[in-house]
Formats: C-alpha cells, structure tokens, sequence
C-alpha cells in the first residue's frame, strides 16, 4: 500500500508517517515547496505519477506564508481541490478535522448525530470543508480530532503547549475543572486513522477521554513526566467538549496517563 501524507512534517504527520511504515506502507510527503497548493495541474501530475492507494490530509494553516487568505485556502480551498483529485483518480481520502466544528456553545458530549454550529475562525473553515468533501466524494473518511498529546515537547500538542504555559507563569498552569477536553495519545491517534481508512466513507470521531477536566489531564501529565508545575484550579471555562463514537472506539486516556481517577 501506498499513501501520500499532507502535513507529514507536522507533529501528527511526523507520528502517521511512522505508523504506516511499520505496517508496510510506502509514505511519501506531499512537498508543497514542488507541488504548490491549489495548482491543479501540477497535483494531477503528480499524483498520476505516484499512484497512492491513500492521501491521508492532515495539513492545516499552521504559520503563515504570506499567501492571500491563508487559512481560508488552506483550510477549506485545497480539501475540495484533494477531494475532486481523488474523486478523479480513484484514489481513497482519509481527512482530518477537528472538534472545533462545535462551537463553545454546544452541548456536549458529541456524538455522530450531533449537528457542529461552528460559525467563525478555524472551526468554521473545518466545517466547511467537511460539507464539500461530503458532497464531492462520499467515499472520504472525514475524523475529527482533539487536542493530540506527545509523549515530548515540541511541536503542536498539549505538552508542549503546557510547558508554555508553565515558562510563561514561573512555573504556574491555571487550568479549568469544568472543561472536559476531547484529547487523545497522539501514538493512539495514528492507529485510529488507520482503522478509519479501513471503513467505510462517513464521519468519525476520535477521543480518548471518557470522564476527565482539563485539570485532572494536566495533572496527569504532570505526574506522568515529573513536572515541577504548580497547577491551580478555575472555572473560566466551562464546556463539555468530549467526542462519542463507537464505531471508532478509542483506547480511555488513563491507560496513556495512570495517574488519571478510575472511572
């Protein structure tokens, strides 16, 4: 099996890459240097040259470029533009978004049936991505992620961004006990896109986190890399962001994270 990764030197990507090598796979990176986004006729080439089985679409408007609209035709434009390729060369898609197709107005926990109300920023172009790759090619797999966490700092991920956070406060992270995040392991996320390129084309949803706060995860991470963070409680936010799908059942995070209550 072949598969073309986007956003393969990204902390997902990086982690995907690796996954489907151990599983047999050739994996090559889409070089957005060689291969400009939103130019069809170089993709067309390309990807009639390559032949992948799979384009697993990960990449995001992570840092700017200087292209016009950026997110925009990051984000939503060059999806659409994927779909109508792989729609074209009979090629599977497996597509990335994320949980922020729900805003902080709903209600959650997610389930399939639930209706995502994004209206605005990142969620919103998500969203909207997802409404034109449905309607371009049926047979994609479109999975919404949480918050990924690594086992290393560095790159997009919750640890590393704690670790911010903790640099910036003296050591102090301020983290709400009435958000519970949807977050997974990140080498449990990679084995989850796998298993949705094997079924078939629909919306699925990734998490791992059956029960806990964005206190109780930060604390377990704390205690799982011996942080010396002092980690304070509040409740500025207050949103049940979890994600339910059990037709993509995800190992619970306290097996990454033992420190986490039982349930």
């Amino acid at each position: 099996m072949k598969a073309i990764i986007t956003g393969a030197n990204g902390t997902l990507g990086k982690h995907l890459s690796q996954h489907l090598k151990n599983q047999g796979w050739t994996v090559l990176p889409w070089d957005r240097h060689s291969v400009t986004v939103n130019d069809w006729h170089q993709s067309y080439q390309f990807l009639q040259r390559v032949k992948p089985d799979a384009i697993f679409h990960l990449a995001i408007a992570s840092s700017s470029t200087g292209l016009e609209n950026e997110g925009w035709r990051i984000n939503h434009d060059w999806p659409l533009q994927i779909a109508d390729l792989c729609r074209e060369l009979n090629i599977e898609l497996v597509f990335t978004s994320t949980a922020m197709v729900f805003s902080d107005h709903a209600i959650g926990p997610f389930t399939p049936n639930s209706q995502p109300d994004a209206a605005e920023g990142y969620g919103f172009e998500k969203l909207r991505a997802e409404q034109g790759i449905r309607h371009k090619l049926p047979s994609a797999r479109i999975v919404r992620l949480g918050w990924q966490i690594d086992e290393t700092p560095g790159g997009n991920n919750m640890l590393e961004n704690l670790c911010q956070q903790a640099a910036a406060g003296n050591g102090t992270i301020s983290a709400s006990e009435c958000w519970y995040p949807a977050c997974s392991a990140i080498n449990e996320t990679v084995k989850g896109l796998v298993k949705a390129y094997e079924l078939p084309g629909d919306t699925y949803m990734l998490d791992s986190n059956r029960q806990w706060t964005f206190f109780d995860v930060v604390n377990a991470i704390k205690t799982k890399h011996n942080m010396d963070w002092h980690v304070v409680a509040n409740q500025d936010f207050v949103f049940d962001q979890r994600m339910q799908d059990p037709r993509l059942p995800m190992p619970s995070l306290r097996e990454a994270f033992p420190a986490l209550k039982p349930i």
